[in-house]
C-alpha cells in the first residue's frame, strides 16, 4: 500500500465524509447496481454510526494490543526477561493460529454476542505485528548510542524512556499501522455475531443480493484503510525525523 498524494488524500477524506453524512446525495451513483426497485443506499441504519462504531472497536482493540505487545517486547529485551522470549512469541502468535471466524466461534459461547467477541479477535490479531516490530526496533539500536546514554549516567528506565523507545518509535508505529489495517478489515466479520460494524452493510447486501450495499460497505472500509495507513506513514516519518534529531 502506497501513500496517497496530498490532494488525493484530501479528496478521498472529503468524499468519505460527505457520503457518511449525506449518503442520499450519492444515490444516482449506486442506482445502476440495484435490481427490482431495491434501495440504492443502505437504509437499515446510519452509515456514519456504523463507521464510528467500527473505528471504535478497532481503536480499542489496537490500544490493548499495543499496550501488551510493547510491554512484552520491552520485557524480553531486558537481561532479566530474555528467557521469556519463546513464551512471548507463542502468546502473540495465538491470534495468527486461528482464523477470525474460529476466534469468534470460540468466544461467543464464553462472552455472548455483540462487540466483545469481536474485540477479542481484533486484540489477538493485532498482537503479532506490534510485538515483532517493537522487538526489532529495540534490538537494532546502535550500540554506540546506548553506551553514550549509559555514559551520561542515565538509569535503565531513563535510557528506555528517553533513548530506546524514541529511537524505535518509527518501527513500532509501522507495526501499529499494520495492526490497524488488519483490524479494519477483520472487524467487518464482527457483524456476524451482532457487533455494530460496517460489515453489517456488506452482509445486508449479500443477503438481499444488493450489489450497491456490498460496494458501499467495501468502499468505506477500503478508504478508511488507505487514509489511516497514510496517516501512520506520515506519523512514522515525523517520528523518524524527531528521533534522528535527538539521537
Amino acid at each position: 500500500m502506497r501513500a496517497l498524494p496530498t490532494l488525493a488524500r484530501l479528496a478521498a477524506l472529503a468524499l468519505l465524509a460527505a457520503f457518511l453524512m449525506r449518503p442520499d446525495w450519492f444515490e444516482p451513483v449506486f442506482r445502476p447496481l440495484t435490481e427490482n426497485g431495491a434501495p440504492a443506499i443502505y437504509n437499515q441504519g446510519s452509515l456514519l454510526g456504523l463507521t464510528l462504531a467500527h473505528l471504535g472497536l478497532v481503536a480499542l482493540a489496537t490500544a490493548g494490543a499495543t499496550a501488551l505487545a510493547v510491554a512484552l517486547a520491552i520485557l524480553v529485551t531486558r537481561p532479566f526477561g530474555a528467557e521469556f522470549l519463546p513464551l512471548s512469541r507463542a502468546l502473540v502468535n495465538i491470534g495468527q493460529t486461528f482464523p477470525p471466524v474460529a476466534v469468534l466461534a470460540l468466544a461467543v459461547p464464553a462472552v455472548g454476542f455483540g462487540a466483545t467477541p469481536t474485540l477479542i479477535a481484533l486484540f489477538l490479531y493485532g498482537l503479532l505485528p506490534i510485538f515483532e516490530n517493537t522487538l526489532t526496533g529495540l534490538t537494532t539500536l546502535s550500540p554506540a548510542v546506548v553506551e553514550a546514554a549509559k555514559g551520561t549516567g542515565m538509569t535503565a528506565t531513563q535510557r528506555l524512556a528517553r533513548v530506546e523507545l524514541p529511537l524505535a518509535a518509527p518501527v513500532i508505529l509501522a507495526g501499529i499501522r499494520l495492526s490497524v489495517v488488519i483490524g479494519l478489515a477483520t472487524a467487518t466479520i464482527g457483524s456476524t455475531v451482532a457487533a455494530k460494524t460496517v460489515g453489517e452493510v456488506i452482509i445486508a447486501g449479500l443477503l438481499s443480493n444488493n450489489l450497491a450495499f456490498v460496494l458501499q460497505g467495501g468502499l468505506i472500509v477500503a478508504v478508511l484503510a488507505v487514509l489511516i495507513y497514510d496517516g501512520f506513514t506520515a506519523l512514522g516519518r515525523v517520528a523518524g525525523r524527531w528521533s534522528g534529531g535527538t539521537s
